[in-house]
């Protein structure tokens, strides 16, 4: 059994006109709703194996704001070739996941995550999958279960949405 959990980052500022995509910080807003998350996290019990996450200010500021919340032992890996990858990089890269991960947090960019996550689930829980299929706003989570016993074998509808969790759904 595998479990991936998919977070896009959370809202990112556009004060500075001056700074480039990549750089963008959180805004205020995307600060509290990642505050949010980490805390659901925590809550849940949902504290990955390994993280891996965009080299973008704004998912690394995301993942700053989860970390404190979800242990010191996460493996964590930041990695510029997630930066507003497409879903077939992102499952590429998932299937390169060591197989000792039983759990994978993702924090990444969209439209990859959200086609992501339509394009490896196949049931689950009904009011999740009418959500996810609407939209993957920031600070989205979605976590699917997988049936299998490495990573490499991610592929199409193989997996089950067990929740999907907006900052909103929080307040």
């Amino acid at each position: 059994m595998k479990r991936l959990i998919l977070l896009r980052h959370a809202k990112s500022s556009w004060d500075d006109s001056r700074l480039e995509d990549f750089d963008r910080p959180l805004a205020s807003r995307g600060k509290r709703a990642a505050t949010a998350i980490a805390r659901y996290l925590a809550d849940e019990a949902l504290a990955p194996d390994l993280v891996l996450c965009s080299a973008a200010k704004r998912t690394v500021d995301t993942w700053k704001r989860l970390a404190p919340k979800l242990g010191s032992t996460v493996a964590v890996r930041i990695e510029p070739g997630l930066y507003l990858a497409e879903a077939h990089a992102l499952l590429d890269r998932l299937r390169a996941a060591p197989a000792e991960a039983s759990s994978v947090l993702l924090i990444g960019h969209n439209p990859g995550m959200h086609a992501l996550a339509r394009f490896l689930t196949d049931g689950g829980d009904d009011a999740a999958l009418a959500k996810l299929a609407a939209k993957f706003p920031t600070a989205a989570l979605a976590v699917i279960d997988f049936d299998v016993a490495d990573w490499s074998a991610l592929g199409r509808r193989k997996g089950r949405l067990e929740r999907f969790v907006t900052p909103k759904d929080l307040d």
